[in-house]
Order: C-alpha cells, then sequence, then structure tokens
C-alpha cells in the first residue's frame, strides 16, 4: 500500500521561502498526477497547484508566480517551491498523488500534511 509522507513546513517571516516535499513508498512505479492542498483554520481545503503525468500544470491565482511544483520520478517524490511568502499562506498543506503502482493499477494517496505559519 502506498504512503505519502510530506515534509518541509515550518515556520517564517513573510518574504520568506520554504520547499515542501512529498515522498512516496511502497511498491510504486511512477507518479502521475500530483496535488498540493492547503486548508486554513476555517476555512475548506483548496487547491494550490498541480501537475498531470503529462506535464500540465496549474496553479491557483493566488500563488501564480511565487509557488513552483515539481515532481521527480526517479526518487518518487513531488515538490513544491513557496517563495514570497505571506501571513495568507498560512496552513496546512497536503500532498495528493494518484501513482502508477507495482501491479499496475493508478491508487490515489493522500499525506498527513505539514503545517506553513507566515508571520508578518
Amino acid at each position: 500500500q502506498v504512503q505519502l509522507v510530506e515534509s518541509g513546513g515550518g515556520s517564517v517571516q513573510a518574504g520568506g521561502s520554504l520547499r515542501l516535499s512529498c515522498a512516496a513508498s511502497g511498491g510504486i512505479i511512477s507518479f502521475y498526477d500530483i496535488y498540493w492542498y492547503r486548508q486554513a483554520p476555517g476555512n475548506q481545503r483548496e487547491l494550490v497547484a498541480s501537475i498531470t503525468r503529462g506535464g500540465t500544470i496549474y496553479y491557483a491565482d493566488s500563488v501564480k508566480g511565487r509557488f513552483t511544483i515539481s515532481k521527480d520520478n526517479a526518487k518518487d517524490s513531488g515538490y513544491l517551491e513557496m517563495n514570497s511568502l505571506n501571513p495568507e499562506d498560512t496552513a496546512v498543506y497536503y500532498c495528493n498523488a494518484y501513482i502508477l503502482m507495482s501491479n499496475w493499477r493508478v491508487t490515489g494517496a493522500w499525506g498527513q500534511g505539514t503545517q506553513v505559519t507566515v508571520s508578518p
């Protein structure tokens, strides 16, 4: 069974940067699509960025030009580079991925979430 483990969250001041990682383990052949969501207290979970198997990339308007999504199939990992962070980016960030498994089936999985806190 695939597991996604996120890392890289933390506390930074406004204007700072963080790089989130989403590492997969458990009989993986390759990532297909990767989605990064975030959820701030009292808010619904929102899609921040995504990258498809074919390389099509989406960014929410609120992060365009500041965040960069990528994946590295050789490392079974996905990444979200976040620059010029502001307090409105404070949230728990979740990785969601669809992965081709060693049984040749595509499986969806969620990470446990990683906290990002941006202070003024």
